[in-house]
């Protein structure tokens, strides 16, 4: 049965590959308390174990996945790229510019005071910074550099050795530094800058927080305006300004008998009865002493919660409590706001800016709703439908500009097809912010692109390489572990110290842009648990972008530079 099995697996090296992922996710998924390795190094350690065997693979399926995972990560980081650069993130998109550069220069005199090769610089990149995207570039640019096929496949054999040693400590290192000797290199206490941030810069605390608070819960009851009451008289715009701080909307009302849709200027008589929609506990404190009718066929408005991609240009940069004051958000409210490719939630405050690109989870009636999403962007629901033509033709066009060498001293430079489409995905992400018309790729698929993608290139990395492998290992030795410790601390002890003494970024969102810096959210994920805050998220989507792109482009670069 062995046998049989190996025979398979070796006659078809595409169903050891979804044997690997599968082995891979599987690893991958397992907790140890609160860590895990994760689908990639899960994959990697699949793929050794299962290429002991000797599986042949073709390169071409390596690249295909590889060039489709770029540019998903390209799509996803757009927005927040491009706003960094041209807007009011720049601060933080230089601060992500410094610190991947930290990060590059600190691998780059490991592995020339080690005497490192291109193989294992470029696996100790990608594992000491975690950015396993960067072991494409890696590999494109060891086929470049000139070598025979034999020293060439010898060095890129060497960069999943290097990436799992140094991968370990990449991650927990990152987190552990920055959630716990982060806060003390700032000299502060992490969850009272944070309240403190929410209190000065998001206003917290105020009338407008509970104005806000009002925008994100709804509650529809249906009361008769009684003869010489509050708001007998009253056109509905006034009745509604009556509760003076906070939102509330007459959505409907039955007049004797009668359904009818009020317009601002409809005024209430004695005998009607309002729909109205507003924050419980605003709704009982105004309305407490007043009759409430159980009208069932005047309270069936039709309501719905969608995402809407902001697109518009004059939202953007606006504080909610300014947004909230618009004609266009009447009726609606707002639930959470997600941000970047990692989709992280931010908090939901008067004073949180709005940025293109950003993901609006809002509920109302449908009219409502509707009217909100075509003037701030569109509603992005759920669909099923990848337009292909936008994916292929962009990869395409990627992939011509990356291929183009640039001879520079005699040494053959290049993005690479898969630098190629990096770019692309950028700017095809920015372009459908600002004109969305241009097509979609849902969710569903870029988490196939992104994750599969990946896993299936990373799969073919450790099948291919499984066999030299564990010789690989014996080469590199305890020290190839010690210059990842030093290559993943030491850009992160300095970022913070970076970010507060030349940046003046606020302790609350300093850490934030660190991890971002590092594209590493499950290490700003354990700063907010630690400050019991979502306001570290707010420092961590623009550097993120940014060096999640400059990361993987140092895979090529590296390899240069130590060449």
């Amino acid at each position: 049965m062995w046998s049989y099995i190996v025979e398979t697996l070796r006659a078809n090296p595409h169903v050891a590959i979804f044997f690997t992922l599968a082995v891979g996710y599987w690893i991958g998924n397992k907790r140890f308390g609160s860590f895990s390795l994760g689908a990639v190094t899960g994959t990697l350690l699949a793929g050794v174990l299962i290429g002991q065997i000797g599986i042949e693979v073709s390169g071409q399926v390596k690249s295909i996945f590889f060039i489709m995972f770029l540019f998903a990560v390209g799509f996803g980081v757009g927005p927040q790229f491009v706003r960094g650069i041209a807007t009011d993130g720049a601060p933080q998109a230089v601060f992500a510019v410094v610190v991947s550069g930290l990060c590059l220069a600190t691998v780059y005199v490991a592995a020339i005071v080690a005497g490192y090769g291109p193989g294992l610089a470029a696996g100790l990149l990608a594992g000491a910074q975690t950015i396993s995207a960067s072991i494409g570039l890696g590999e494109d640019a060891i086929r470049n550099l000139g070598l025979t096929p034999e020293e060439a496949q010898t060095e890129m054999s060497r960069i999943p050795v290097a990436y799992a040693i140094t991968y370990l400590y990449g991650t927990i290192g990152t987190g552990w530094i920055l959630a716990f000797v982060g806060p003390k290199l700032l000299g502060v206490n992490i969850a009272d800058a944070c309240k403190q941030y929410e209190r000065d810069v998001l206003k917290g605390g105020t009338q407008d927080a509970n104005y806000i608070s009002a925008w994100r819960a709804r509650e529809l009851r249906a009361y008769r305006v009684k003869p010489g009451g509050a708001v007998e008289g009253k056109t509905r715009a006034g009745a509604e300004a009556f509760a003076e701080g906070e939102r509330i909307f007459i959505e409907r009302l039955r007049r004797d008998g009668e359904l009818v849709s009020p317009g601002d200027d409809t005024t209430l008589k004695a005998g009607d009865v309002v729909a109205v929609s507003g924050r419980r506990d605003v709704l009982v404190h105004l309305f407490g002493a007043a009759e409430e009718v159980d009208d069932r066929e005047l309270l069936d408005v039709p309501v719905e919660a969608v995402d809407v991609l902001v697109t518009s240009k004059a939202m953007d940069g606006q504080e909610l409590i300014d947004i909230a004051k618009e004609p266009y958000t009447r009726g609606v409210y707002l639930n959470s706001i997600r941000r970047g490719s990692a989709a992280v939630n931010i908090p939901v405050m008067p004073g949180t800016k709005i940025h293109r690109g950003d993901i609006l989870r809002v509920a109302g009636s449908k009219t409502h709703v509707e009217s909100f999403a075509k003037t701030v962007g569109f509603a992005d629901r759920p669909q099923t439908i990848t337009n292909m033509v936008l994916v292929g033709l962009s990869i395409l066009i990627g992939g011509l500009i990356g291929a183009y060498v640039f001879p520079i001293a005699g040494v053959p430079i290049t993005l690479s097809t898969s630098g190629g489409a990096l770019l692309a995905g950028i700017f095809v992400g920015w372009l459908r912010t600002v004109k969305p018309q241009i097509g979609n790729i849902p969710q569903p698929t870029l988490w196939f692109m992104n994750s599969v993608g990946l896993n299936v290139f990373i799969a073919v990395v450790g099948l291919t390489s499984g066999p030299t492998f564990i010789a690989g290992l014996k080469e590199a030795g305890f020290g190839l572990f010690v210059w990842g410790v030093v290559a993943t601390s030491v850009p992160m002890l300095l970022a913070p110290l970076i970010g507060k003494h030349i940046f003046r970024f606020h302790d609350a969102i300093n850490l934030g842009c660190c991890g971002g810096s590092r594209t590493s959210t499950a290490s700003v994920a354990m700063v907010g648990e630690q400050a019991q805050s979502d306001v570290p998220m707010l420092g961590y989507t623009v550097p993120y972008a940014v060096s999640n792109t400059l990361l993987t482009l140092w895979g090529l670069v590296i390899v240069l530079l130590v060449t």
